[in-house]
């Protein structure tokens, strides 16, 4: 069949199965080929980041995935299937036209000991940012994962002109030989480096600011997203037959992974930090 193999001879026939194995072949060539490129611009692009964001989405528990929504009490129950990005979701212009979170009747800037500035919106992967007035924005760790962490071992931040994507790896913290992974609450270029000692760890360039930021919690939805993490957290603790992990008065302890040394801490960390 093949002009290689022997008493091969040239007919109709020959010509015709050869052109459409070559053709078959070319196909099967191209597509690889293509996949391949479209891999490397993927990764190169960082679309890595968002395809492991959504692998580690489907894996958050429904409590992990409560709609905005539902936190302010517009509706009873939802769960969000977007991926916290409220950009996608066609149910969320129509709740913000009846309610504006930004407009709290009550600033929750202290929740059960935590504190929560108002001027800045949070990631529920518990970073947070703060605009400054040239433009940029900081970015930190705010105090339920600060509590919850303790001070890390060691700290590594992204090269000043990094590009970091939203719920992709805004930098790394290691603490009793367990690498944690922040998620990044924005897209940006990285500015500047900060630390544990300045209160924040990123200075960032934001790439389009008003709608990249729309999937962040503000307002009136801090409160009782802390709340319900403050459950969650007691969920994910006691469910290792441990006891509380509240101090007297609904306040989370400090360095809580001092008080339980025998836990799985990189199982409850992950947990809390969406690393799923």
């Amino acid at each position: 069949m093949f002009p290689w193999v022997y008493e091969f001879n040239w007919t109709p026939y020959h010509l015709i199965f050869l052109g459409v194995f070559f053709s078959v072949i070319a196909i099967i060539g191209t597509t690889l080929l293509v996949t391949v490129l479209r891999v490397r611009k993927d990764f190169a692009g960082q679309k890595a980041e968002h395809i492991q964001w959504e692998s580690a989405f489907e894996e958050l528990p429904a409590a992990a995935r409560t709609c905005r929504h539902e936190l302010t009490r517009e509706i009873a129950h939802r769960t969000c299937s977007h991926e916290f990005d409220c950009g996608t979701c066609t149910a969320h212009p129509a709740f913000l036209a009846k309610y504006n979170p930004e407009k709290p009747s009550s600033p929750p800037e202290e929740i059960c000991g935590l504190q929560f500035a108002t001027d800045r919106m949070y990631h529920r992967g518990h970073s947070w940012i703060q605009k400054q007035e040239d433009g940029a924005f900081l970015i930190g760790l705010d105090d339920f994962g600060a509590r919850l962490i303790g001070t890390p071992d060691t700290v590594d931040l992204p090269e000043v002109g990094a590009r970091l994507k939203a719920n992709g790896t805004g930098w790394h913290m290691k603490k009793m030989n367990v690498t944690l992974r922040v998620l990044s609450p924005i897209d940006g270029e990285v500015l500047e480096r900060g630390g544990v000692e300045k209160g924040w760890f990123l200075k960032v360039c934001a790439e389009n600011p008003d709608q990249g930021t729309s999937h962040l919690l503000r307002g009136a939805e801090i409160r009782p997203w802390i709340l319900r993490e403050l459950d969650r957290l007691q969920f994910a603790i006691t469910t290792d037959r441990v006891g509380t992990c509240l101090a007297d008065g609904g306040e989370l302890v400090s360095e809580v992974w001092k008080q339980y040394p025998q836990l799985d801490w990189a199982g409850v960390w992950g947990e809390m930090l969406l690393e799923a």
